[in-house]
């Protein structure tokens, strides 16, 4: 996909993650910051289920990007997910409470590294991500 260079990204209502006017998707909302950490709770629902019982890793994924994405975009970055390195560490019960966080770890130039997590109500972790994203 060929980028201009004044790319802007706009919001009508209809992302999958966050979206209030998609009626297929997450509906995440209450995103905030604590601190250098943005967050948001999540709760999976049986359509959000992979094999039985457990929350699809595509939703995971989904959340960690949208957390790191939403949190560039809240302070004013326009950004695109040039690259996501995920590592899974546990399954996520459908039902069960997550808490997803991302930060930023550096920033250079148009690129930005950040990191995000899912973690289970116990505090222990989901899953982790790494990504890279592109000023537009």
């Amino acid at each position: 996909m060929s980028q201009s260079a004044d790319l802007h990204l706009g919001d009508d209502g209809w992302c999958f993650a966050c979206g209030p006017h998609n009626p297929s998707g997450l509906h995440l909302t209450d995103f905030h910051f604590e601190g250098a950490h943005y967050i948001c709770h999540f709760t999976p629902q049986r359509h959000h289920q992979g094999w039985v019982g457990l929350t699809h890793g595509g939703i995971i994924a989904t959340l960690l990007d949208e957390i790191m994405t939403r949190m560039l975009w809240e302070q004013g970055i326009n950004a695109l997910t040039g690259e996501l390195d995920i590592r899974y560490r546990q399954p996520a019960a459908i039902s069960q409470p997550l808490t997803v966080r991302g930060w930023v770890k550096c920033k250079h130039g148009k690129l930005i590294t950040a990191q995000a997590q899912v973690e289970l109500t116990d505090g222990s972790t989901v899953a982790e991500a790494q990504a890279k994203f592109i000023k537009t």
